[in-house]
């Protein structure tokens, strides 16, 4: 593409762009043979942060692309050592063709792509998971056939998950409910642009007190862990405060009788989801976390292609 493009939040595209990238996912997951669309590409892959599925996915989905992945542990190289995020990445933009990073910060990911000149994906920050809500999107799709005028009750923390969910499900008409305390809501700002492209959509974004209300007839119920990391100090509140938003057998049947159960892992099980429902018929957990795959392999096609 002439133009760069990052993926910041999934608001970075437009709704059109949203389902085309699920499409291709979609024809990416039916024809796994190797490909060589990146062929000659190098893509970076920068952790400030532990990562299971994030580093697996990318890195696998990069080869099977026919691209490098350079794996960076951030403390490894001389960001770690005080060298600035623009410096970075200005000297990342000579040897790489994107750059794909997990850190805390979402100011740290602008930086990076405001100083580059090549295209930056938020493989995870404090803010936002837009990577995860690509492979949540495209789970729905596949269980239940589309996405617009569904409902998706997303119970517990507000956290970065939620905030991207909110973004993704308003962009694909879906009615958005997010069931937590007070003190555990999403950021203002993200609800509101949540409503303001749901009103483009036909969708919607509500935030709600009550768990059982937010998960009434939900086609999709889906939850995250209580405690992010950097959050460990806050442990034994957030168990208490957050406990009435567990997704158990009670909550599950508020939602619609043939409802998906959704977690992007890892799960705490007996905290925010229960063994029963994790395991159970309605659970899509793992299928869901396949797709990052699929979903990830997409968007770089999408960035570089």
């Amino acid at each position: 593409m002439s133009t760069k493009r990052d993926y910041l939040t999934v608001a970075s595209l437009s709704s059109e762009e949203l389902a085309k990238v699920l499409d291709l996912a979609d024809e990416l997951k039916a024809d796994r043979r190797q490909r060589d669309d990146l062929a000659g590409m190098s893509i970076g892959i920068i952790f400030e942060k532990p990562s299971t599925r994030t580093r697996v996915s990318f890195e696998v989905g990069i080869t099977r692309l026919g691209g490098h992945a350079a794996i960076l542990n951030a403390g490894e190289l001389q960001l770690g050592r005080g060298e600035t995020i623009e410096d970075t990445a200005r000297v990342l933009s000579r040897y790489l063709d994107a750059v794909v990073v997990r850190t805390f910060a979402q100011s740290r990911l602008e930086a990076l792509a405001d100083a580059g000149t090549i295209p930056v994906v938020n493989a995870l920050s404090d803010f936002s998971h837009p990577c995860q809500a690509l492979a949540d999107l495209q789970t729905v799709r596949e269980y239940k056939g589309s996405l617009a005028g569904l409902k998706l009750a997303y119970l517990g923390d507000g956290n970065n998950v939620a905030h991207s969910l909110l973004e993704a499900g308003a962009m694909a008409g879906m009615h958005v409910a997010v069931g937590c305390p007070d003190g555990y809501r999403p950021d203002a700002a993200v609800i509101d642009l949540a409503a303001r492209l749901a009103g483009a959509t036909g969708g919607s974004a509500t935030v709600t007190n009550d768990a059982t209300e937010a998960a009434r007839d939900a086609d999709v119920v889906y939850t995250d862990v209580w405690t992010s990391m950097g959050q460990e100090a806050e442990r034994a509140t957030r168990l208490g405060d957050l406990a009435p938003y567990q997704v158990n057998a009670q909550l599950m049947q508020a939602a619609a009788p043939d409802a998906i159960a959704l977690h992007c892992l890892p799960a705490h099980r007996g905290e925010e989801i229960t063994a029963d429902v994790i395991d159970g018929q309605q659970s899509v957990v793992f299928p869901q976390a396949e797709n990052r795959l699929h979903a990830q392999k997409a968007l770089l096609l999408f960035l570089l292609t």
